[in-house]
Formats: structure tokens, sequence, C-alpha cells
């Protein structure tokens, strides 16, 4: 088992003992009601990526033809799976490739270059591991106050033409900012030996985690940072705040030091209309533990997955914070696990953690306008056996703006039940419900263990839900990237020694789901009810053998054309490296634009204002070692991998996907 494998097999052990119906439970007798995508159907030389039997459930009409789709939406030559096979990156004849930000490469051309042995001193002023989520916030005018978003801060500048207030037409695709998450790198990678022995090395790791914030620009095709003062690292000790209902609650104070430090484990993201970053913290549980032999979990932190031994960090040696036995430092833990909002444009800002949004092991936060103005965040909880949750604000965003109250300190967290019947309902996570007012002292507490108030609710546990991404005809993507621990029974014992529910269910239909699968639905009252309708699109186990073949679907965005791209984490069949695919869910149409190299993982998704430039991440090349690979430097040279951004452009400077 290499690093990746052990992390992941760690990170991934279930902690929900609810006891809740799963999803592949109801899909069971869903199927037999409904006509599902079939196995083997083929489109274009793959599997079918679109309609099932949703496009006519009935209550919830969806609008295709009004969207323009055509057969030719995805039109490049896509990568075979011979050339998908590595070892080096492969992308369609119609498109080019670069490699820039490297983990290591200074945020400011006139910081410290890239070496090893690594310094907490270097790492603090350079891009950190573990690339994942993304952003670009464009910068529009050179001359305008606040770099030209200010004008846009109220209106939705993604959806809006806000290109034509710019006093430089397409200066923003050239020149902006990028929000880049770092979700983790192992000690054998960062420090190249298996234990931290130091506070130093703690600190070279914890350096190494959080996001960056880049002022980056393209000259002649070639993107670099900038010497600019947007450009900063925030890190596992940069000074935060807490927001929201749960701010000044008992569970987030110690008796020591009781200032907000750090975020860690940045996975994927989320980006709102008033042109703010979203960075999510998901397996944080992986940084605590304790020597201390006489500890014992408790409810709560056993829920989280917290364990003596975390990920093999081993930071609570050497830093009393992630110690889990130090009583000066009790609620640490309660302090990660949230959505933060980070300002892309306001480098003296604190980051500021939501609490609104909830505590769990957040995998991303997509935020999308309903049709009455809300501000609807939806979030996957990514672990085995864990939920789906959706926030809706409680009036719409600008009046809330306009007030002076952020749109995501205040409104309804509910966690989704899918249902045999193809409908789903979003239950309220709130002390209205007599169950919860039982359950937790007030709202704070529910908010701090929220994944327990969806256990008590009766939510549906998933195959690890993953992003999620709203298409332009309103329709809710959601990649399930797989489960091992699935079986066809009820209950049977983990690890832990604890017992979970297990079973099979109609939305997670697959005993041993080593591949996953991607669910579809159309929400009531235009995002800001509590209905659903629902269907799986495609199971990536039906793709094995054709030249659409992909398995563990994880990064999924739908850009405003209505193509998905779909980006996978996991082993892959017929012999691919991990990968990017576009879809049609019109047409059916999977091509496969770009593979990367052995060991790595393809994630972290964002696009210029043209949608001309894309940039997309490979996470731990060769998983850090660099026998199996050196990317981004060449094969075989010996070079330590490097976590980095990919630039992706089409040749003739069509729209990435096309």
């Amino acid at each position: 088992m290499n690093q990746h494998e052990l992390h992941d097999y760690l990170e991934d052990i279930p902690s929900n003992e609810s006891g809740n119906r799963p999803f592949e439970e109801v899909l069971h007798v869903s199927m037999g009601r409904r006509n599902l995508l079939k196995a083997g159907a083929t489109l274009a030389g793959g599997a079918a990526f679109g309609f099932s039997a949703m496009a006519s459930a009935g209550s919830l009409t969806l609008h295709n033809a009004l969207l323009g789709f055509n057969q030719q939406l995805i039109g490049f030559t896509p990568v075979t799976r011979a050339q998908g096979a590595g070892p080096n990156p492969a992308i369609s004849p119609e498109y080019q490739y670069s490699a820039v930000f490297p983990w290591g490469d200074p945020i400011k051309p006139s910081g410290p270059a890239y070496s090893l042995p690594m310094t907490s001193a270097k790492q603090e002023e350079q891009i950190g591991i573990g690339h994942d989520g993304m952003w670009y916030f464009p910068i529009l005018d050179p001359n305008a106050s606040r770099f030209g978003w200010d004008a846009l801060r109220d209106s939705d500048p993604w959806t809006s033409g806000y290109l034509s207030e710019s006093g430089v037409p397409g200066y923003g695709d050239l020149n902006g900012v990028l929000c880049l998450n770092h979700e983790y790198g192992t000690n054998a990678h960062i420090l190249r030996k298996a234990n931290p022995e130091s506070l130093e090395d703690v600190r070279i790791s914890q350096l190494a985690h959080g996001m960056s914030v880049l002022h980056i620009k393209s000259v002649n095709g070639v993107w670099t940072t900038q010497e600019s003062s947007l450009s900063r690292r925030i890190h596992v000790n940069t000074p935060m705040e807490f927001s929201g209902p749960a701010k000044n609650h008992p569970m987030l104070q110690n008796t020591a030091n009781n200032e907000i430090l750090g975020t860690a484990n940045n996975c994927a993201n989320g980006y709102t209309p008033w042109g703010t970053y979203l960075t999510c913290e998901e397996n944080f549980n992986g940084y605590f533990g304790t020597d201390n032999t006489t500890w014992k979990a408790s409810s709560n932190q056993a829920r989280y997955g917290l364990t003596s031994g975390g990920f093999g960090y081993s930071w609570h040696k050497f830093d009393p914070r992630f110690d889990l036995a130090n009583p000066a430092y009790a609620n640490e833990h309660n302090r990660f696990g949230w959505v933060v909002e980070v300002d892309p444009f306001n480098p003296t800002s604190k980051p500021i953690k939501r609490t609104a949004l909830g505590r769990r092991k957040n995998e991303g936060a997509t935020v999308h306008v309903s049709a009455d103005g809300r501000a609807v965040v939806y979030m996957g909880d990514d672990e085995r056996f864990d939920y789906v949750f959706k926030f809706v604000s409680a009036e719409p965003w600008q009046k809330m703006r306009a007030s002076g109250e952020s749109p995501l300190d205040r409104g309804t967290l509910y966690a989704a039940r899918f249902n045999d019947n193809g409908t789903g309902d979003w239950l309220e996570l709130s002390m209205a419900n007599p169950v919860l007012a039982a359950a937790f002292p007030d709202i704070g507490a529910l908010l701090v263990m929220s994944r327990a108030a969806a256990d008590l609710v009766g939510a549906t546990p998933m195959d690890r839900p993953e992003w999620v991404t709203v298409a332009p005809d309103g329709r809710v993507y959601l990649a399930c990237t797989n489960n091992s621990r699935r079986t066809a029974t009820t209950l049977a014992s983990v690890e832990t020694g604890r017992s979970i529910n297990r079973a099979t269910n109609s939305a997670n239909p697959t005993p041993v789901n080593n591949d996953g699968h991607i669910i579809r639905w159309v929400e009531s009252r235009g995002h800001s009810g509590n209905k659903f309708e629902w269907d799986i699109i495609i199971f990536a186990k039906d793709t094995h053998g054709s030249e659409a073949s992909f398995a563990s679907p994880d990064g999924i965005w739908a850009d405003p054309d209505g193509r998905i791209f779909v980006q996978t984490d996991g082993d892959q069949k017929d012999g691919l490296m991990n990968q990017m695919l576009v879809g049609d869910p019109v047409s059916g149409v999977i091509k496969r634009l770009f593979t990367g190299v052995p060991g790595c993982e393809i994630t972290g998704i964002a696009v210029t204002p043209n949608r001309k430039t894309m940039f997309i991440n490979v996470q731990h090349p060769g998983d850090g070692d660099p026998a199996a690979s050196s990317f981004p430097a060449a094969r075989g040279s010996g070079a330590v991998p490097r976590d980095c951004t990919v630039v992706i452009t089409k040749k003739d400077g069509g729209v990435i996907g096309s």
C-alpha cells in the first residue's frame, strides 16, 4: 500500500453508526420501478452520459431545448485508452497544456526558490502542497479601485455579462487572482522522512497545508506569479475568526491560547456571487492524535473519526494544539471541519469560518442563487456512509449584504434523504425539530455536531459524496466516488469495532462499490424548497471496456453551455491514469480530455471568464516517489515530484471542452 492509498484508507474509515437507511437500499427498490441507465449503452464510442427516466419524471419539467444544446457541444478528438495509460500526461490533439505553480515555488517572484530540504521560513512564502480545489477571480480593470470588483460586488459577475463593465475588455482573461487549496502532503513527501523530529518539522508540514492566494498574469501565453500585495499564504497557523450561530459557543473555546488559528486539509471549494472564495476543510481529523494511552474518544470525536494515531502526521508530539489529551486544547478539533470564506482582494482580511453551514468533512461548497434570490450552498460530506447537505440563506443575498449581514450567517441547514420512488426530502437541521431540540442544548452545539444531527433526522448514508455542481438548466449533479465497505447486508462491524448500516439503498445500489456513480436531481421552488426528484445518470462500472472508461468520479463542474467536466481520484480501469472527461447530458457523448501520471489524482477546476483557459491540478504525482514520476520535471530525472497546476488551452483559441 503506497502513501496515497494508506492516506485514503485511513481517511475513509466510516464513523456513521446511525443505522439510517442507506442510499443503496433505497435504490434497490427504486431500480425495480424506474428505467435507469442501462449498462453497455454507447454513444460516440463510449458509455452514455445522459437522460434516464428522470427526463419524463412528471411534476418537475426539464428544459433542455431552451438551452440550445446541440450534438457538437463536445467536438474534440478524445484521448484514447492507449494514450491515457501514461506514464506522461496525455491531452486531446486539439489542445495543449503547460505545468505551472508547483509546490515550493515562491508565491511572489522575489520569494525563496524551491529547494530541498524544506524549511518553515521558506515554505511560508512558497506555494503549498496537495493542490486541489481552486477558483480564478479576474482583475477587471487595472485602473479601478479594488481591481475593478467593487462595482460588481452586489451583482453576479459570473452570469451578468460583467466583462462589459471592465475598463479594458478581456483584461480579466489574462490577469487575476487564483485561490488554490492545498489538501494534504505526507511526511514522506514534504519532509522526506516518516515522522517529524522537531517543532520545526511540524511547522514545515503545517505551512505546506491550507491555501495559496496568487496574483497571476499571462504574458505571451505564459502564466506567472506577480510581485503583488494580493499574493499570500493562508495555513494552519493563520489567524481566523468564526461567524454565525456558533461563533462564541463554548464548544469552540479553549482555556489556553484561545485565538482562532488555521485551516487544514483544504479540499474542494466554492465561490460566491459577491466575489469571495470558499475553501473547505475535509479530513482534519488526521492531524490530531495523542500518546496518552488513557485517552478515549468521546462520541463527538468518534463521529468525526478522531483517533490517537491520526493519519501519522504526529503533529501532536511537538504542537500541543493537536494533542487530543491536552485539556487546555480540548476543543481545538471542533475548530476544524468548516467552510471558510476568504476575500481574494483584501490581503489584510481574516478568513472567516461560517458556522451556519455546519461542521463536517467538507468536500466542497457550491453556491447557487435560487429563483427568489437566496444563496443556496450544496455540500458533500466526503466519507463512506455520510451525507449531502444544503444551506439556504434566510433572505435574498443582495438584501442581506445591503443590510451589512453575510448571507452565509443566517439561514436553514438541511441534510438529504433519497426515497425509493425517485423523490427526495431536505430534512431541516434546526431546533424547530423536537428530536434535535431534545438532543442538543442549542443551535451552536447542533452545528458543531451537524453529522450527528443528520444521523438523528434520518438522512441517507452515501458512497462518499464529493463535488456538487449546478448546470445552467438548474439540475444538480453529485459525484459519489466509491465505497469498498458497502455490502448487501444491513449491519456489519468496522475497523473501530462499532456497527454501522452498510446496506445498499436506492441512491447507492452497488454492493462493494469500487467505481462510483453520478447522481442528478431537480429541486423544488427554484432551489430554495425542501423537495427534489433524483436519478442516477451513470454508474462508472458500466463504462469499463469502452473508450469512455472511468472510475471514482470526484471533481465535477458544469460550464455555462451545459458540458459536464468529470475528474477522477482512484484506481482507473483499462490501464488508464486518473483523468478528466467531458460529458454532454443531452447527446450522451463522453470524451476524455486529459490524463495524468502514475500515482496522481486529477482535481480542481477553474476558468478565465472567456473559458478559453482552464486550470486543473495534478495532485501527488508519483505519490511523492521519484521512481514513479518526477512530474512536472522530466520523467527519469530523479527529481522529487511536485503537485502543480496545469493550464489547458485549445490550439484554435476556442472554449475549453468544445
